[in-house]
């Protein structure tokens, strides 16, 4: 049994409406909402069983209607200082919850065999929630507040989650009253004592510190080491306890601590497993919310010794979310802990690991610090799901690549039905899949297949979509290599083209391909990656590196220029750029930005860009380059972009997939992203988007809200041509491109 102080999740209005009363039950996982009045008081209880067998009494129940409606309002419960044996006997008779009352009628706490979710200051712990980095100050501050602070400011700017601390009464704690001279203290006691007694902050200094914690964002923890610290504790208000492993058998600590009602964490080291059970058991007769960390307390702890496999057998015996407490070297035992479950990770943090005293030794400094709450965090979203496997972007786009396709190996006839001998296996893996060879195999052709050319998933259908006569209120296009530009412009018709250029399509002679002057405009995709792996980036710090973007953009310039006369181009055509500003390992510092803005800038500055637009296109956070990703710094963000657009005066490209991705990244709506880098808009790449990396999906397929965007571009960026860039939109003849098209048709 555990007791439930923290109502915030389990709690609703008699005056919600019985889809908020549901959504709450959905968010605390516990079955069960508990109606209150505005002044505390239990109006009654809804849980899973109430509303279904409301539901099946009444099928047109409406959920809008108060959910004080539906509510048991005579349920089982129970005083507040009811006795443990008391609320064991009501949950022994399947009942799952017990209301706690206070003598005013108030719910003040809620008695259940089911946890829940345990809350640390409102921060929920346990699986499917991030690990609780805990950055442990301790007596670190070797008694200085002034170093206490700093380890506070350090151990923030490292990501930590929560900065604990220590609190002795010396003159209750010990025997001999704290004496740090006793000569009948073993040599160990007396190194001891002699640290503490110099090392101690006043509670004042504690409170202090606390309060800084708060100020930047990070729960105070603190470690009582005596009942009297407790009281001190209290009185401060200190969200959560820390039990430390010397305390796991101190039953009257622990009884003190369960008391508060706050949550509990429980450190496991120097304890056998007949004595977690009991201490278990104790919390548990107590009602108290908790957590154990596994832990070895040996400073340094021999890897021999961790014992890390131990963490899940101790869940099972709390019954509660585990951690791990590491004082090892380094900090890759606590990375291996959050793959195997851990929900919390402690670890010391120091300035400087010549400090005087024992902890300072196996100390994390605060740069380490920072690397462990980042990998912890990587090793967070690499950790997934157990849901069925699906394709990533980036395997998507490397299955192009690297996998095979069906493709025919001899031209067939429209009406042709296809047979065995129809097919090859052949890379790149634009086409079906070889594994899907049997259900091709008797199919009808409803186009003529040229041989080496790919089988697609439409000759799997009986419908083909094909491209017709478009109308839009602005230019639109479509993209184009050189050696389909013919072909696409015979088919659709459009107002312009844009050129996807690939570096080997700068080192052949485009007349080879476009021998005709065309009655449509155009404009130019730069490649993004030259010879030798190069990707363009004018921001980077590397003035070589830069130099050769630099030159690699002046041949698209000059390339766009020499095919202008073969198009129709009432305006200088656009020359669309991904300027760079990505880093391999790790975003850059916010603070670094404008420094790179300059340089792209400067770079643009020196463009001979005579008859030609180069605009800037909007990045997404984590670009695919190289068949893995990477982490954009600049024109991810909509201020500065649209700053670097207003300053430079370089026109945008509005990708509205690379932005929408942003968008989610950032945390902050499209609907204003599309405010703010609309009116720097010179050309638009439409297309859908779903996630932080999910890009290139076709129109519909993704989260963009399409009649908005609309609206909102008619209004800020009328004039701006786009192209639907959906991704693989080129094969089957243009399939991507037609589907996309007849949807934007709708709103554009």
């Amino acid at each position: 049994m555990i007791i439930i102080r923290d109502l915030s999740r389990w709690t609703c209005s008699p005056d919600d409406s019985i889809v908020d009363a549901l959504r709450r039950i959905s968010d605390n996982r516990g079955g069960v909402v508990f109606a209150v009045s505005a002044e505390g008081a239990l109006d009654g209880v809804l849980t899973d069983g109430d509303f279904r067998r409301h539901v099946i009494a009444d099928p047109a129940v409406d959920l809008r209607s108060p959910v004080r409606t539906i509510l048991n309002t005579d349920p089982v419960t129970a005083p507040d200082d009811a006795a443990v044996t008391d609320l064991d006997e009501l949950l022994s008779r399947k009942i799952l919850h017990v209301p706690l009352l206070d003598g005013r009628g108030r719910l003040v706490g809620v008695a259940t065999t089911r946890g829940g979710e345990v809350t640390i200051d409102g921060r929920p712990l346990g699986p499917g929630h991030p690990t609780l980095t805990v950055a442990e100050i301790g007596i670190n501050h070797n008694g200085s507040l002034a170093t206490a602070l700093e380890l506070v400011e350090r151990s923030a700017e490292a990501g930590a989650d929560c900065a604990k601390f220590q609190l002795r009464d010396l003159g209750s704690l010990y025997r001999n009253a704290g004496q740090s001279l006793d000569p009948n203290e073993d040599l160990g006691t007396q190194y001891t004592l002699d640290l503490l007694s110099r090392f101690a902050l006043t509670a004042d200094e504690l409170s202090t510190a606390f309060d800084r914690c708060r100020e930047l964002g990070m729960i105070p923890l603190c470690t009582p080491w005596d009942e009297a610290s407790v009281k001190v504790l209290e009185d401060y208000g200190i969200p959560g306890y820390k039990i430390a492993s010397a305390d796991l058998t101190n039953h009257d600590l622990l009884d003190v601590v369960a008391a508060t009602g706050r949550p509990v964490i429980v450190s496991t080291g120097m304890s056998t497993e007949n004595e977690v059970t009991e201490t278990v058991r104790l919390l548990q007769r107590r009602g108290a919310v908790y957590v154990l960390l596994h832990c070895n307390s040996t400073y340094p702890a021999p890897f021999r010794d961790v014992n890390l496999s131990y963490m899940t057998r101790l869940g099972e015996l709390g019954a509660c979310p585990v951690g791990y407490s590491g004082h090892e070297r380094g900090w890759h035992v606590p990375l291996a802990a959050v793959s195997l479950g851990a929900s919390v990770i402690e670890k010391h943090i120091t300035l400087d690991r010549a400090m005087e005293g024992n902890d300072h030794k196996v100390s994390l400094l605060p740069d380490e610090f920072a690397t462990m709450v980042a990998e912890i965090r990587q090793i967070e979203e690499a950790m997934g799901s157990t849901s069925p496997r699906s394709l990533t972007q980036g395997e998507l786009m490397n299955r192009v690549t690297l996998a095979k396709s069906l493709v025919a190996s001899r031209d067939l006839p429209a009406g042709h039905v296809v047979t065995g001998a129809d097919i090859d296996v052949k890379s790149p893996g634009r086409g079906i899949q070889p594994n899907r060879r049997a259900e091709l195999i008797g199919r009808p052709l409803h186009r003529s297949v040229a041989m080496g050319e790919f089988f697609f998933e439409s000759d799997l259908d009986d419908e083909h979509v094909e491209p017709r006569d478009y109308r839009f209120h602005r230019p639109w296009g479509l993209p184009v290599r050189y050696h389909d530009l013919v072909r696409v412009t015979e088919r659709a018709h459009p107002d312009f083209v844009e050129f996807h250029l690939s570096y080997q399509d700068l080192e052949v002679d485009f007349r080879e391909f476009v021998t005709e002057r065309y009655d449509c405009s155009f404009a130019v995709h730069s490649p993004d990656l030259f010879r030798g792996d190069h990707i363009l980036n004018l921001a980077a710090e590397d003035d070589a590196y830069r130099r050769r973007s630099l030159h690699e953009l002046q041949k698209v310039v000059d390339l766009t220029r020499e095919m202008r006369p073969y198009f129709r181009a009432e305006r200088d055509p656009i020359v669309i750029v991904s300027m760079g500003g990505f880093s391999s390992s790790a975003p850059l510092p916010v603070e670094q930005r404008p420094e790179m803005y300059e340089r792209v800038a400067s770079c643009l500055a020196e463009l001979d860009d005579d008859g030609v637009r180069v605009t800037a296109q909007t990045l997404p956070p984590f670009p695919w380059y190289l068949g893995g990703q990477l982490y954009c710094n600049l024109f991810v963000d909509p201020d500065d972009t649209a700053g670097f657009a207003t300053v430079s005066g370089c026109p945008l490209t509005f990708d509205v997939s690379h932005s929408k991705l942003a968008a989610n990244h950032l945390g902050r709506s499209f609907h204003e992203f599309v405010e703010i880098i609309a009116p720097h808009t010179a050309h638009l790449h439409l297309v859908d988007a779903a996630g932080l990396d999910g890009e290139g999906l076709q129109i519909g397929d993704g989260e963009i809200d399409w009649p908005q965007l609309a609206s909102q571009l008619a209004t800020l960026a009328p004039d701006a041509g786009f192209i639907p860039e959906i991704w693989q939109g080129h094969k089957n003849d243009g399939e991507g491109f037609w589907i996309a098209l007849d949807r934007l048709e709708a709103w554009f």
